[in-house]
């Protein structure tokens, strides 16, 4: 899935025009047309495949996937359980419903990340990938930042100052650390509320027992 091509609502593959970044987008719609104009829309931009309903869904989605769009209503396994069925199995990807079905208060419980109601546009498919993006850029830089900030105040409180001054390895941890702030400061102006509460999300939910 991961070679800048793209499969279509049967299966079959074609190339990008160009490879794009490596980003790896799973759509899941069982309307063929619908899902071959998304694809068309996207595949310049990121690496696409196609599954036409919700067991192949099952079937494609693995490690490598990024985002997946998801449509609710499907004859053989519905959008609500291929989402619960990948939560299930740990899938930490951002998952965006994209669907015809209008929202009710059945949706607080579901794990997904986005909720677009069709039709849909190419800006509406892209500018959702890409605050996906940003928010998994943003968490897993902030994990990172607070494991590098923990190593150097350890080695800050147990080793001597000028060992720690002469040091290569201390030296680009903490370049690496104020990279990362950059970064971050960086992800963080283009963030709207709805994207902390998505990335606090699951700081907020309490420890399974």
């Amino acid at each position: 899935m991961s070679d800048g091509s793209a499969d279509d609502a049967d299966g079959n593959r074609h190339d990008d025009a160009d490879s794009g970044p490596p980003v790896d987008v799973l759509i899941v719609e069982d309307e063929k047309q619908v899902a071959e104009l998304y694809a068309s829309w996207l595949d310049d931009r990121y690496r696409v495949s196609v599954a036409a309903g919700g067991e192949a869904a099952l079937a494609a989605w693995d490690d490598e996937v990024d985002v997946v769009l998801l449509d609710r209503r499907m004859p053989d396994v519905s959008g609500d359980e291929v989402l619960a069925a990948l939560r299930e199995r740990g899938a930490e990807c951002p998952v965006a419903i994209v669907t015809a079905i209008d929202p009710t208060v059945d949706i607080v419980e579901m794990g997904f990340d986005e909720y677009l109601v069709k039709p849909v546009d190419r800006d509406d498919l892209v500018e959702t990938i890409e605050r996906l993006l940003d928010r998994t850029k943003y968490r897993d830089g902030l994990q990172e930042y607070f494991a590098n900030v923990s190593k150097r105040t350890v080695l800050e409180k147990h080793v001597e100052g000028a060992e720690l001054r002469q040091s290569e390895a201390y030296e680009r941890l903490q370049s690496r650390i104020e990279e990362i702030e950059t970064d971050l400061e960086a992800t963080l102006y283009r963030f709207e509320d709805r994207d902390f509460r998505a990335v606090f999300r699951e700081f907020e939910e309490p420890a399974a027992e």
